[in-house]
C-alpha cells in the first residue's frame, strides 16, 4: 500500500512532528502488523526519529546542523542551497518503522519528524506499507 501525506513548512529549517499523521494513516488503512517506510522525495528535506517530549531537542539539532553546515560557505551549487542538500544527505530521506497491533512501534520518547532544510515549501511524504 502506498499513501501520501502533504505538509506545509513555515521556515527555512524546522523539524515537524508527523507521528500523529502516520498513526492516522495506519488506522485509516486498518493495518494491524507490518512495516512502513516513510520517505521524503525531496533533495532538501529528510525524515528522522528522535525525542519528541522536549521541544528543545529539535531546536538543538537544527542549531547544531546550522553550525556544522552553514548556509553560506564556499559552495559551488548555483541555487544557493547546498547546505540544505548536505543536511539532507546526513539525516537521510527515509526511515522504516515496525507496525504492531495497529500502532508504530516507537520508544517512550520517540516521535517521527519531517526535517525541512530549504523552506518554506509544500512537501509530500510517501508511506509504503507492507503488511504481514
Amino acid at each position: 500500500m502506498l499513501s501520501t501525506i502533504t505538509i506545509k513548512t513555515t521556515t527555512r529549517e524546522e523539524f515537524i512532528d508527523i507521528t500523529n499523521e502516520i498513526i492516522k494513516t495506519i488506522k485509516d488503512l486498518k493495518i494491524n502488523n507490518g512495516i512502513c517506510c516513510i520517505y521524503s522525495p525531496h533533495t532538501t528535506s529528510a525524515i528522522t526519529i528522535n525525542e519528541g517530549a522536549d521541544p528543545s531537542v529539535k531546536k538543538d539539532i537544527v542549531n547544531t546542523l546550522k553550525k556544522l553546515i552553514p548556509y553560506s560557505d564556499e559552495y559551488t551549487h548555483l541555487e544557493g542551497n547546498s547546505d540544505s542538500h548536505i543536511k539532507t544527505t546526513l539525516v537521510g530521506p527515509s526511515t522504516t518503522i515496525i507496525i504492531d497491533n495497529g500502532k508504530p512501534l516507537l520508544g517512550t520518547w520517540q516521535k517521527i519528524f519531517f526535517c525541512e532544510f530549504d523552506g518554506p515549501r509544500t512537501r509530500k511524504i510517501y508511506l509504503k506499507i507492507i503488511t504481514g
